[in-house]
């Protein structure tokens, strides 16, 4: 806003300087008096009337006559008053001039211009996460006082599912009833919070909600995505292949998505058959097996508690490790467990991305953290437990996640 202030004002200043050039670079003001120049004029023609007597084109009684009328009306005009003609600036109409066109300049602006962007053009940067949290909260008191306006509880659900409040944006789902029931695009989103809840688990209330988005409409994408996971989590990677290959279908062979899928698609196909259930049993019961199509976009390593903090996590807390592409506040990869499993030895990886556009391996490096809530809920809150933020390449192995400091 600034520039374009400073831009204004020069043109402003320009088109003053142009109209005022006359008055302000004047010449020179003449000296010789108004009765002066009527005296020099008189002068020539006394002048030539003799000239003409001595050449013989005027005899002596019209010289004579016409030499009388030459004087009398000489002295009349020399009887005036003398005056000096100057040129002087006129202040009155340099100011307003001044004054009228930076007005005028405003004025065609605030009627053809766009006054929005020039006064508020920065105020969207500054909303901060705090005045976004009031807006939700205001939000969800008025969704109580008219509990039956579902597009507002479709809007607080997404609201809170951006912020990663997720057990609260299941629940806003669930209040949106008829309005979430007959559209696929909201069943998917609303299986896609609670396999979030479920640490990743699509058996139950997850699966029956594809389903039903499905049945609504065989060629919704997230739908068909979230199918795909949940076939590929079960195990069975036959039928992963046939709802991504439908999806790719849908999709333009040209996009981001389109690519990203082809490339998921020819990973999957190369590997031999995955059988998840007999992995997940055969597994520790401290580390959660989760299984990925690319082993090598993953990052491992242990989540381990600070000695000074061991009496301030308890067994119904949740362990999250997170990953984010730096810079980014989304999370490319979130891994929930309960508490009790510390030491934790983790995997983050494709199947832990909480959107399909979002994930660890379209990452070179990533920023990974742990943090031990005690609601559970993704937002920081007072007295989370937390870990330093490190910044790995997608890969690494062995890290390590000290938790050993406490949120105020």
């Amino acid at each position: 806003m600034t520039g374009f202030l400073i831009a204004a004002a020069v043109a402003v200043a320009l088109v003053l300087l142009l109209l005022l050039r006359p008055f302000i670079w004047s010449r020179p003001a003449s000296r010789m008096s108004q009765r002066q120049m009527n005296a020099a004029v008189y002068r020539d023609q006394l002048a030539k009337l003799d000239q003409d007597l001595t050449e013989g084109a005027l005899n002596t009684e019209d010289h004579a006559r016409s030499r009388d009328e030459l004087q009398r009306r000489a002295l009349e005009d020399l009887r005036e008053d003398d005056a000096t003609p100057t040129l002087r600036a006129p202040k009155r109409t340099m100011i307003a001039v001044g004054l009228l066109v930076p007005l005028a300049a405003i004025a065609l602006y605030a009627f053809l211009g766009n006054v929005d962007a020039l006064i508020g053009g920065g105020a969207e940067q500054k909303i901060t996460q705090a005045d976004v949290e009031r807006m939700v909260a205001g939000l969800a008191a008025k969704l109580e006082q008219n509990p039956t306006d579902y597009k507002g509880w479709v809007m607080l659900a997404r609201s809170y599912k951006v912020m990663g409040r997720t057990a609260e944006a299941e629940k806003a789902f669930d209040r949106a009833g008829p309005l979430v029931d007959t559209d696929p695009q909201l069943l998917a989103d609303y299986a896609d919070v609670v396999v979030t809840n479920n640490n990743g688990n699509f058996a139950g209330k997850p699966q029956q909600l594809i389903d039903k988005a499905l049945k609504l409409d065989p060629n919704a994408p997230m739908a068909l995505w979230l199918a795909g996971t949940a076939a590929f989590s079960r195990g069975n990677k036959d039928e992963a292949i046939g709802y991504w290959e439908h999806l790719a279908k849908l999709l333009p062979a040209d996009s981001e998505d389109g690519r990203n899928l082809q490339a998921a698609l020819a990973e999957v196909r190369g590997k031999a058959p995955l059988n998840a259930q007999a992995a997940v049993q055969a597994a520790p019961a401290a580390t959660p097996v989760v299984a990925t199509a690319n082993t090598s976009a993953s990052v491992t390593g242990t989540v381990e508690l600070d000695a000074a903090l061991k009496g301030k996590a308890g067994a119904k807390d949740t362990i999250m490790v997170i990953a984010r592409a730096p810079g980014m506040r989304m999370p490319l990869a979130v891994l929930r467990v309960p508490a009790t499993q510390l030491p934790l030895k983790f995997t983050l990886d494709d199947s832990l991305s909480m959107s399909p556009q979002a994930k660890l391996s379209g990452a070179s490096e990533v920023e990974v953290e742990a943090r031990i809530s005690k609601s559970g809920q993704a937002m920081p809150e007072p007295g989370d437990l937390f870990s330093s933020v490190q910044t790995v390449k997608v890969g690494a192995k062995d890290v390590t996640l000290r938790v050993a400091q406490v949120r105020p």
